[in-house]
């Protein structure tokens, strides 16, 4: 199976695991165990292990290595795994080649840590971790590190492993030029969030990543069928009844995309624990709203 091979495969929603921390901040790997199992009970297309709702950037690689090594058994076949890679060079090439050793059967590559890289640079820096290891390679532009179709097309020519790409953009006219541009020679997702399943149904992504899955995987799901199917009524319905009154809450402070969704795996009963310092965890006045909120996800979608 070629790389575009694997690539086509992946339709629909990812799961998109937090990394639960016990209280003194360490690795709680029980927990992500038995969360990822559960999750990959539904029919995702595939599983993100270290991701950036899985607070990669506050993991070091041994412990990605640990969370994707767990997330694999967890698993157990049931759908592929993706796993997170980034920082710099050095350090991307390292957890990519640790991810392979573990088992995944892909990587998803955040951009590095510098913000004001050349091209060339960042394309080298894309290089070599597609290089490190013979898995497929699938591209976070997120934040600073926003890509023209012509770069993108570029960096296609350079980094023969790169497969997909994931949009943090959320810009919608940006992102439908790109996928003009190259056509089916890379696979296409969405991944700023459950908030903007309608306009990347509406260009054409193949699948999204989903935090949402953490809380509810019917949701999630549906949210995908209803985009495949371009049912933008039911959309409507669901991002009105489930999606937009989180993502408001999420929008209070920066960085409660995780906190939030870990509080509300607490709440409803799912193992999660605090986020790791920079995020800040969810403030008691917003746990209550949360909790209020939550009680929409009681009602199947």
């Amino acid at each position: 199976m070629t790389h575009r091979d694997f690539t086509r495969r992946l339709t629909g929603v990812f799961g998109f695991p937090v990394t639960p921390f016990r209280q003194d901040l360490s690795l709680d790997l029980d927990a992500l165990g038995r969360n990822v199992s559960d999750m990959a009970a539904h029919p995702f297309c595939a599983m993100v292990a270290a991701g950036g709702t899985g607070e990669l950037y506050s993991l070091s690689p041994e412990e990605a290595e640990r969370v994707i090594r767990m997330s694999v058994e967890a698993v157990n076949g049931r759908m592929p795994v993706v796993a997170g890679t980034g920082y710099n060079t050095a350090i991307g090439v390292d957890i990519a080649k640790r991810a392979e050793q573990a088992g995944a059967d892909c990587l998803l590559v955040l951009p590095p840590y510098y913000s004001n890289a050349p091209e060339d640079g960042l394309f080298a820096y894309y290089e070599a971790i597609g290089k490190a290891t013979g898995l497929p390679m699938l591209i976070y532009s997120r934040e600073w590190a926003v890509f023209s179709p012509d770069q993108v097309a570029r960096l296609a020519d350079r980094v023969p492993s790169l497969a997909g790409w994931k949009d943090g953009q959320g810009n919608g006219m940006r992102y439908q030029r790109i996928m003009q541009k190259l056509g089916d020679r890379l696979a296409w997702f969405g991944g700023l969030g459950d908030d903007c399943v309608p306009t990347y149904f509406a260009i054409g992504v193949q699948a999204y990543t989903s935090s949402i899955s953490n809380i509810s995987p019917a949701v999630s799901l549906a949210l995908a069928e209803a985009g495949m199917k371009r049912d933008f009524a039911r959309l409507t319905e669901l991002m009105y009844r489930y999606v937009h009154p989180l993502y408001a809450l999420r929008e209070r402070v920066r960085g409660y995309e995780v906190s939030v969704m870990k509080t509300a795996m607490e709440i409803l009963g799912m193992p999660a624990g605090p986020v790791r310092p920079p995020l800040e965890n969810t403030r008691p006045r917003d746990v209550e709203d949360l909790r209020e909120l939550l009680k929409a996800y009681a009602q199947n979608p």
